[in-house]
């Protein structure tokens, strides 16, 4: 991200200036409803388009819609192009503030917070805790199917190069002193010794890498403390400021990026492939086995 970009400070929205990357359901539930504040449903899988969400959310289809449709992998980015139709059709405007939820807590939110980031859009962050956290607090949820489609928005995309990388950056970055490949896999997967849910896929990880398990720096769906997520990082980079996340398709590996951010780091990247690309057979990538560093 360019240094006169400032993603948080008050641009003059309704809503008023978010407080970071991450917002509590205080926050969201005291804004919900107000001009200019958008909410959106990036649940995956089974959750996809559940009949159950934070009221009048939006869809941000990352199972589909929002995702390469001629890619051979799963969740890879789609082009400006269709980014900017499918987000235009679901009414976001340029100047709007956007707070992404997911069913699970923190998961597939993170991935549309970044995919937002990258195409140039600053005013989003997640909902810390997500659809869990938003019901525990009894507040208003809306069931059976989305209502009519809003009207369209003037939202384009500005794609910002470096923030989604392919294989070839990764590769480089495994071979420099100063970056470091954060895999935010299981333990089992990451080392090779369980299965990956993915068929067709080769266990292990790349030589080099470091494993830091997405849900380690969450504590009961809710993300860790600045201070707790720096260390947690720094226990793996050191000194080195410049981290790449990957994990099984580039979902939870936004969730390693998000916690980055939380922590203070700024030089970082997520691999859009991921595992799914790293770990073909005919891709041609190293794979070690083990533990790896710790």
């Amino acid at each position: 991200m360019s240094e006169d970009v400032q993603p948080y400070g008050d641009r003059g929205a309704p809503v008023g200036a978010l407080p970071g990357p991450l917002v509590g359901t205080d926050w969201l539930a005291a804004r919900l409803g107000a001009p200019g504040l958008l909410v959106f449903d990036a649940s995956v899988g089974a959750h996809r388009g559940a009949a159950r969400r934070i009221a009048a959310a939006r869809p941000f289809d990352i199972d589909g819609a929002l995702s390469e449709p001629a890619g051979p992998l799963p969740h890879t980015m789609p082009d400006a192009g269709r980014f900017t139709e499918e987000l235009r059709a679901q009414g976001l405007n340029d100047g709007d503030t956007v707070v992404v939820h997911d069913a699970v807590g923190i998961y597939s939110s993170a991935r549309a917070w970044w995919m937002l980031r990258a195409m140039g859009f600053d005013r989003a962050a997640v909902l810390d805790g997500g659809l869990p956290a938003w019901t525990a607090a009894g507040l208003p949820v809306e069931e059976g199917a989305p209502g009519a489609a809003p009207e369209p928005g003037d939202f384009t995309a500005r794609p910002r190069p470096g923030l989604v990388v392919g294989a070839d950056a990764v590769a480089d970055a495994l071979g420099d002193p100063g970056a470091v490949v954060f895999d935010a896999r299981t333990r089992g997967r990451f080392a090779g010794t369980e299965p990956e849910p993915r068929s067709g896929l080769r266990g292990g990880h790349m030589p080099g890498a470091v494993n830091l398990p997405f849900g380690e720096i969450q504590d009961g769906g809710r993300m860790r403390g600045p201070a707790e997520l720096r260390a947690a990082f720094a226990a793996l980079a050191g000194d080195r400021e410049r981290l790449y996340f990957s994990c099984g398709s580039g979902v939870t590996a936004c969730v390693l990026a998000l916690g980055a951010e939380l922590a203070g780091y700024r030089g970082t990247a997520v691999y859009d492939g991921s595992w799914s690309e790293w770990g073909l057979p005919a891709g041609g990538h190293p794979v070690e086995m083990g533990p790896g560093q710790d």
